[in-house]
């Protein structure tokens, strides 16, 4: 079910908080000759673990060969710098492998792992949850994936350097692969390694991410035409962040809060906190959100302390009708309600938390001795409702079934900070000006954008804001395609979101390989 948006303009503040980094700039779309390195690789790579399966997608057997292992990254001279393990999944019996489509896939963070897309909604697997996307107890198993993309296509999952199981080399310092550039290079290196050792340079490309992965793959369609000559025909953003401004709840930067508003309001919605005809459907709900968003909230947060108090007032009456709040509390904020505010004061009343990845979930909101904010256990119950689940399938799956064995943790999600931007110095990150760049000299490139409803980290209506605000010419404003779920940030622990998500894969891939067959 697609529901209404408003295409009209936000005026939005914009302040600058990152901290200045040391790292020079680099201009988006500068191109640099390739530097060839200065000796050869001084040894193969450990021999990865290959194994064969099938799975039934829509009827059809499908059978596949199952790489894991490492793909060694070395230095100029040819030594080891890191050993990146990725998992990929090729279809068996094609007559041409090149000609077969291979999607490389990214999750976020940064220092999350591949796990979430790759046993959540596209590998063979999926781990098995609620159909609501909820919580079970232990222990935890997983099952075929009846909604896997692999009839469409082969599949590459990257665990970026200190997630899964990839690690630095000896000797290396992990920090140096923890930024935005370092990353970059490391994974724009990898799809370029991968696809020539397997002969896959005619095979059509495609790139899908996930939260922080949507950053990534955003910033490497356009590093690997600049660095590695290397096209690609599509990128697939699920849950997107590209212009960090709208989502960083930093003093100044009024931006988020009209941006974040329709998801408090889906949320609100969903735990039947609203009231009034408007709000018997989501699509109501969310219309009246949007449209207050764009209009009357810009322009009152734009005034800040010369706004009257009477439109103090009028304003705060409609957050609190938009959010389930009180309008006691809209006001003690300002007007501006943070994520961890809202999730932790919508159900309150019941001792209720929401989640932030997902706020369909809830869970037990704990305030210690009753201090308020600065007491208690402060957790994402949609977090913690996944990881548990993902983490012990992931580490069975892999010794199990794909045989590869060792005595590593897994991480799922590892603390990689600091993360440094050094690439934006004393200002926020906006890879949207990459993606813009990619699809300006590659106008054959389609991005397709999926959107939760109830995703509290990137939030659908931020996404809207930013993809009209790329100012792409028009000649290629048809290539990108947005789709709506009525779940959280990862739609695919949501049984009805995922074969959703499935049917619009199989037709906006279709779609995309059948126009460049015709051109």
């Amino acid at each position: 079910m697609k529901l209404p948006h408003l295409l009209s303009t936000l005026v939005l503040a914009s302040a600058l908080t990152v901290v200045a980094q040391e790292e020079p700039k680099e201009k988006s779309g500068d191109r640099k000759p390739a530097v060839a390195p200065a000796a050869p690789l001084a040894e193969k790579d450990p021999a990865p673990s290959v194994t064969e399966g099938e799975i039934t997608i829509g009827g059809k057997v499908i059978r596949y060969q199952a790489t894991a292992g490492y793909l060694v990254q070395r230095g100029e001279k040819g030594e080891p710098r890191a050993n990146i393990f990725y998992v990929a999944y090729t279809k068996l019996g094609e007559n041409d492998v090149a000609k077969r489509p291979v999607t490389f896939s990214f999750n976020g963070g940064p220092g999350a792992s591949s796990v979430w897309l790759h046993m959540g909604g596209l590998g063979p697997k999926r781990v098995v949850m609620t159909d609501q996307g909820g919580a079970v107890p232990p222990p935890y198993r997983y099952a075929d994936n009846e909604f896997s993309w692999l009839d469409e296509t082969d599949l590459v999952f990257v665990d970026p350097v200190s997630s899964g199981y990839s690690r630095a080399a000896k000797d290396v310092d992990a920090k140096q692969f923890h930024g935005f550039t370092a990353d970059l290079e490391s994974l724009a290196d990898f799809i370029q390694v991968w696809t020539t050792r397997n002969a896959r340079w005619t095979s059509p490309k495609f790139m899908v991410g996930e939260s922080y992965g949507t950053t990534r793959v955003s910033a490497l369609a356009e590093r690997l035409q600049q660095k590695h000559d290397l096209y690609v025909n599509g990128v697939m953003l699920v849950s997107s962040i590209l212009n960090f401004q709208t989502a960083r709840f930093a003093p100044g930067n009024d931006d988020p809060y009209p941006l974040f508003l329709p998801t408090y309001t889906a949320t609100a919605w969903h735990h039947k906190r609203l009231k009034g005809d408007w709000a018997k459907t989501l699509a109501g709900a969310l219309k009246r959100s949007e449209e207050f968003a764009s209009k009357d909230y810009v322009v009152a947060l734009m005034q800040g302390s010369a706004l009257s108090d009477s439109e103090r007032d009028r304003v705060a009456t409609e957050l609190a009708t938009l959010t389930g709040l009180s309008v006691e509390f809209v006001k003690k904020q300002n007007l501006r309600v943070t994520i961890n505010r809202f999730i932790r004061e919508l159900r309150r009343d019941e001792a209720v938390i929401v989640g932030r990845l997902d706020s369909s979930v809830s869970g037990i909101l704990d305030e210690g001795d009753g201090a308020g904010e600065g007491g208690g256990v402060f957790f994402d119950p949609s977090m913690e409702a996944i990881r548990g689940p993902y983490a012990a399938a992931m580490s069975d799956y892999a010794r199990t079934v794909l045989k590869f064995e060792t005595d590593l943790h897994y991480g799922v999600l590892v603390n990689v900070q600091p993360w440094s931007y050094r690439n934006v110095e004393n200002t926020y990150l906006d890879v949207s000006v990459m993606l813009k760049s990619a699809m300006v000299k590659n106008p054959f490139m389609k991005v397709w954008v999926a959107n939760g409803y109830y995703d509290l980290a990137t939030p659908y209506f931020a996404t809207d804001w930013t993809f009209r605000h790329m100012n792409l010419p028009k000649a290629i404003r048809g290539n990108v395609t947005m789709t709506y779920y009525e779940a959280g940030h990862m739609m695919y622990t949501h049984v009805d979101s995922l074969k959703k998500l499935k049917t619009d894969f199989s037709q906006w891939i279709n779609a995309t390989l059948t126009e460049h067959k015709a051109k």
